[in-house]
Formats: C-alpha cells, sequence, structure tokens
C-alpha cells in the first residue's frame, strides 16, 4: 500500500495535482492487515473489527477500496446513502480500473424500490383509472425503458424525490410474484441478483445488508452470495438501521396498499364473482383499519403507546384489537383459497399474515411496559397512523446477528467520535473488545481557508418566539455577503420552509428547496445555477459533495438537538440514566455532535474550497455543553461579527 499511494505510486499517474495523504496510506494499511489476517486475533469468537474515522479529505473510499480488490476476496461494501454508491461506481471504481489495467468485478445492488417492477408497470399503464395528469411521466418512462438496462431510479433525475407514481410501479420485495411473474425473465431485480454471483464486490445499501442477514438467520435463504467480510461506510448510521431492522410495525398505509394490491390481483386473475368476493373482503377490512385509525388523537406526531391505551381504558383497546386482527385472520383464510391462480396469491396472503402478527405482537396490554427492552409507540401523519415496536439498545443483538456471523467488518466515516473519543459508538453498536480504533483528522488548511461564524451572544435561542424570523433575517445578510452560493440546512421541514419563504422573498438569487426536485437534480441545478441557495433538511446533512465556489457558505439554523418528547429518544434517554450515566451529556449531546459534524463537513470538500460555516445558535458559547460541540469541529477561526466575514469574501459594503 505505500508504494500505491506514494507520490511516484499508480494513482499518481491518473490523478491531476495528486498529492500522497499520509492518512490514507495509513488507513490503506490497517485495512489490508484486517482483510489478510494480519492483525492480532480476536479475543473473543466474535468478528475482527476495525474502526476508522477518516476526515473529509482523507481519502477514505480509495484507502479501503484498493485493498479489498486487490484481496481477490468476495466483500461487501456497504453504505446509507445511494449518493455514496453511485461515487463509488461511477467515479472510485472506474479509476481504479485504468490504475489495475483491468475489469474491476463489482456491482452494486441497491434496494428492491429502486428498480422498477415491469409487472407492477404495465399493470399500471393499462389502468382505467389514469387521470390525464399522469400522461407526460408515463410517456417519459415508457421511452426510458427502451433504453435502461438497470431499470434504476437514479436515472430518472426529473422524477420528484417522494413521488406518489414511483412507489406504484417500484419492485417491493412484498409484491414480487417470484417465478409466477410473467416478466420474470426480464425482471431488473432478478438481472442484479444474477450478475452477482459473478462479482467478487458488491456494493449495497445497510438495509440490504441487514435484510440479507435476517435470512441468513432465518435459514430461508440469502439476497447475496457468499462473502468474507464487509465493510460499512458512512457507519453511523448503523445503530438507526439496525434499529429498523430488528423492530416491527404495523401501518395503516401498509393495509392499504396490501388492498389495492388484492383489487388489482382480482381484476387480472379472478372471474367477477370471484374478484368480488375478496374484493368486498379485502375492502371491509381497510374499513375496520380506517375506524381502528380514527381512535387516535389527530395531533401529528409520534407518542407512547402505552399512554394511549390507559387514556381509552385497556378492555376498549384489546376489544380493537381482536375486532381488526379477526377481521385481517379471516382475510388471510379467503386468500388462501386462491393459491391455485398463481404464486401472487400466495404471496398476498404472507403479507397479510405477517400484518396480523405485527399488530399483535406490538398492541401490548396495558399494563405492560417497556422492560422487555422494547420502547412501543404510534405515530400519526397526515393520513395514516402506524405502530411500532423499537429495540432501545440494540447492541446485543448486533453482537449475535452481525458480529457473531462475520469473520470480520470495518466501520469507517467522518464522523464517528465526539471530541476524539469513541466512547459514545462503542456503547451504542456493542463493539467488540481488544478492536483497533483509528482517527485520521482531515488534511485540509480550516485554519486559512474557512471561518467559523456565531451570532453575537443578544442574538436569540431556538427556544425564544423571535428566533426563527432573526435566524432568517442573519441567514439572508449572510448569503448577500457571500453573493448567494450557499446550502442553509435546517432542523425540521417547517424551518426548511420558513427559510426558504423568506430567503425567496428577500434575495434576487435563485433559491433552490428541497422537495421540489429529485436530489441529484437539485445538486445538479446548484452546481450550475450561479449564486444560486439550496435550502434543505434531513438526507442533505450529509453525502452533499460540490467543490468549487458554487458552495463557498453553508449555513445551519441550530445545533440539530433530536426532538426529546420522541418515544424511542425518551426510552434509550431513561435506560442511559437507569444504568447510571447522564442521558443529556452521554446521549443526546453525542448524537447532535455527529450530526453537526456532517453538516460542517458539507463546505471543504477538496483542498482548494474555501468558505464559511455558519451556525445560527448561541448555544455553542451560553452553554457549558457548548464547549462539547466546539471542540469537535474543524479548527476554523471564530468570528461572531460580519466584518472579517465580509473582508473574507472582499466585501466592500457589510449588510
Amino acid at each position: 500500500m505505500s508504494e500505491f499511494f506514494s507520490p511516484e505510486g499508480p494513482l499518481s499517474r491518473y490523478l491531476d495535482n495528486y498529492e500522497p495523504r499520509e492518512g490514507q496510506k495509513e488507513m490503506s494499511e490497517a485495512v489490508t492487515r484486517l482483510i489478510s489476517g494480519e492483525e492480532v486475533e480476536s479475543v473473543t469468537d466474535l468478528a475482527k473489527v476495525l474502526v476508522v474515522e477518516a476526515e473529509t479529505g482523507i481519502g477514505k473510499t480509495l484507502a479501503y477500496l484498493i485493498p479489498a480488490i486487490l484481496s481477490g476476496k468476495r466483500i461487501v461494501v456497504s453504505t446509507a446513502t445511494l449518493n455514496l454508491q453511485d461515487q463509488i461506481m461511477n467515479k472510485e471504481i472506474p479509476l481504479i480500473e485504468k490504475v489495475l489495467g483491468k475489469n474491476v468485478p463489482v456491482i452494486c445492488i441497491k434496494g428492491r424500490q429502486n428498480y422498477l417492477c415491469l409487472y407492477r408497470w404495465y399493470q399500471y399503464r393499462s389502468s382505467a383509472q389514469l387521470s390525464l395528469t399522469d400522461d407526460s411521466d408515463l410517456q417519459r418512462i415508457e421511452a426510458w425503458l427502451n433504453s435502461t438496462e438497470e431499470g434504476d431510479k437514479a436515472e430518472l433525475d426529473w422524477l420528484p424525490e417522494r413521488s406518489s407514481l414511483w412507489s406504484k410501479i417500484s419492485a417491493h420485495s412484498n409484491q414480487c410474484l417470484g417465478g409466477e411473474c410473467p416478466d420474470a425473465a426480464h425482471c431488473f431485480v432478478n438481472r442484479i441478483r444474477k450478475n452477482a454471483g459473478n462479482a467478487s464486490l458488491l456494493v449495497v445499501n445497510h438495509h440490504l445488508f441487514f435484510s440479507d442477514l435476517a435470512l441468513r438467520q432465518s435459514g430461508f435463504g440469502e439476497v447475496l452470495p457468499r462473502y468474507e467480510g464487509v465493510i460499512f461506510d458512512e457507519a453511523h448510521h448503523i445503530e438507526n438501521v439496525a434499529t429498523s431492522f430488528f423492530g416491527k410495525s404495523f401501518s395503516q398505509y401498509q393495509l392499504i396498499d396490501l388492498v389495492s394490491d388484492i383489487e388489482r390481483q382480482a381484476d387480472t386473475d379472478l372471474d367477477p364473482v370471484k374478484a368480488k368476493k375478496i374484493c368486498g373482503s379485502a375492502r371491509g377490512v381497510k374499513k375496520r383499519t380506517e375506524e381502528f385509525a380514527s381512535l387516535f388523537p389527530a395531533q401529528r406526531g409520534r407518542f407512547h403507546l402505552n399512554a394511549f391505551i390507559k387514556s381509552i381504558s385497556p378492555s376498549a383497546w384489546q376489544a380493537e384489537i381482536d375486532l381488526l386482527s379477526s377481521g385481517i385472520e379471516r382475510l388471510v383464510e379467503e386468500l388462501a383459497q386462491y393459491r391455485q391462480y398463481g404464486e401472487g396469491w400466495l404471496t398476498l396472503e404472507k403479507r397479510a399474515e405477517e400484518l396480523c402478527k405485527n399488530l399483535i405482537d406490538i398492541s401490548i396490554p396495558a399494563d405492560a411496559t417497556d422492560s422487555d427492552g422494547f420502547v412501543y409507540w404510534y405515530e400519526r401523519r397526515e393520513r395514516s397512523v402506524s405502530l411500532s415496536s423499537t429495540p432501545v439498545k440494540v447492541a446485543d443483538h448486533l453482537q449475535k446477528a452481525l458480529y457473531g456471523n462475520v469473520d470480520w467488518c470495518i466501520m469507517t466515516s467522518a464522523t464517528l467520535s465526539t471530541a476524539g473519543d469513541f466512547s459514545y459508538l462503542q456503547d451504542r453498536l456493542g463493539l467488540p473488545a481488544g478492536i483497533e480504533y483509528i482517527r485520521l483528522a482531515s488534511p485540509f488548511d480550516h485554519k486559512h481557508r474557512t471561518l467559523l461564524y456565531v451570532p453575537e451572544v443578544s442574538f436569540p435561542e431556538p427556544a425564544s418566539h423571535d428566533y426563527q424570523l432573526q435566524a432568517c433575517v442573519r441567514a439572508c445578510e449572510l448569503l448577500k455577503l457571500s453573493n448567494g452560493r450557499g446550502l442553509v440546512l435546517c432542523t425540521s421541514f417547517r424551518g426548511m420552509e420558513n427559510m426558504a419563504q423568506y430567503l425567496e422573498e428577500h434575495l434576487d438569487y435563485p433559491i433552490l428547496v428541497q422537495g421540489r426536485g429529485s436530489r441529484s437534480a437539485l445538486l445538479q441545478s446548484f452546481r450550475e445555477i450561479e449564486n444560486s441557495v439550496l435550502v434543505a433538511v434531513a438526507s442533505f446533512w450529509e453525502g452533499v459533495d460540490v467543490q468549487g465556489e458554487a458552495l463557498s457558505c453553508v449555513i445551519i439554523d441550530k445545533l440539530p438537538f433530536e426532538v426529546p418528547t420522541d418515544p424511542v429518544i425518551q426510552a434509550r434517554s431513561q435506560a442511559v440514566t437507569a444504568n447510571g450515566g447522564n442521558a443529556f451529556f452521554d446521549f443526546q449531546v453525542p448524537r447532535a455532535i455527529l450530526t453537526l459534524r456532517q453538516g460542517v463537513g458539507r463546505l471543504m470538500r477538496s483542498a482548494t474550497d474555501r468558505g464559511v460555516i455558519a451556525i445560527l445558535d448561541v448555544r455553542l458559547f451560553t452553554k457549558g455543553y457548548g464547549r462539547h460541540f466546539r471542540n469537535s469541529l474543524p479548527p476554523s477561526p471564530v468570528v461572531r461579527t460580519f466584518q472579517p466575514i465580509a473582508e473574507f469574501y472582499n466585501v466592500d459594503n457589510i449588510v
């Protein structure tokens, strides 16, 4: 590895202005030792683990991809975002192939919902219920299908991020007809899975990896071909993904979706009499589910299920559960009568059966507590209600399902520690004893190429009634100094909408807003439209890689603490306290720090980038915990007035 990443090594001949990075070489050597088995043996029967925090500029993807490819072993690379998958496949792998002078046997396998289902597409396309407003989109997809090889949604950059059309035609696992599907021979998912058997490098996402792990544990098959180890990039997401993997859910939307598929299948397979009978039963369950959902308060959000059960009386709750579950059970029995008409009916039967089981498992009696290691909660959305059971701590689950079933794994990310300490990660993921931790700081010159702006002490704190308006005003003033070219990251959708509306009214620069187009299309517009501003929330806090002057200012509205009333956050906080810890400092602060570090990391994406990071939250200095956040940020000079920012941008007139 030393030679590969040296000033005269193979990489230097294919990268312009190549500069060797000591951190990249150190990481590649550690990865090589683990894959080859040269490191000290694990002190337990669990997997050997390497944890590497590699900040922006280290070049971590090449540092693990090259050793993985050169090893000749079949290895899984698991990411949290599609953006990183695309980067690996479209940027890193082509470069490595040039350097090595040969093709790399690699395949990217995304979750099924990212691929179009030909069977569902043809059904939807021929539906008499299509509205005229769908025509243009349908024609574009029709044309796309004549050229696409993979049927991947990522190729449709014009399709909105939350497209209702895509949910009707995508390849969900619980709607797959398997070998009975008339389009199985041309199925995009089948084609991807078949090609995976010939690849030595499998690029997947965390959800798909854990789904495969579940199938292996159950003994009912596997999604991925056998592999020798796994590399988790964006490993700071593992706890959240594992949380959903080890939990259960029942939602009104899932049942409505099931009923729609029953109606569609009946229309295709059954005579009018049989179709009317099964569809009538399905609609009856749908109506029963709507009545069940109407029991819950109209207020949107996440709430403890136990408290709600007690509010309506345990006996009334049990009666409602019995009524709904028995209705679903009768539907399961009816669906079983139609198995002779194809595998699609067996799939529908299994879906209904799983929904019923989840409903019963989650609907705990009112006198039960969360002492079984799970927290039970419900969520009210605009048009649906869902029930969930979530593990309070996933460490034990991970030790059994992950560390006990793979030989080795590597966890890497730009943000795994808080102020250089890995204790939070170790505790939350239940990492085995005796593993190696490596922390590699960014080589970028933050001291001379960036500023960190925090408002003056008199600026209102986020809890203040006038904070939202003042944050919008301050962001607007900063963006005038930077001539647009800014990414504004908000901690809530409401904050994003308020910010976007204010900036559209007070700035002459183009304002791009998350949700008004696909993620890839928005980022492409942001790169190309001069002086534009992108306002976003959630997923845009990470995975955004915009180099050059197009991104010269990152504005974060406030410290990204999670909603403290969220049932899962509450339960995990209580568990920390019960174990003798401090829930705020041991749990909430580290989580917020990791998210903040991701957002701040959007600014410097190359050694030549420069700009201002603005965090519009004075708690960085007015609260004692603020120093924990400051100690976790890049070494950018801190400024609290506009004068140095104006000088930084060479602006003559201060706003």
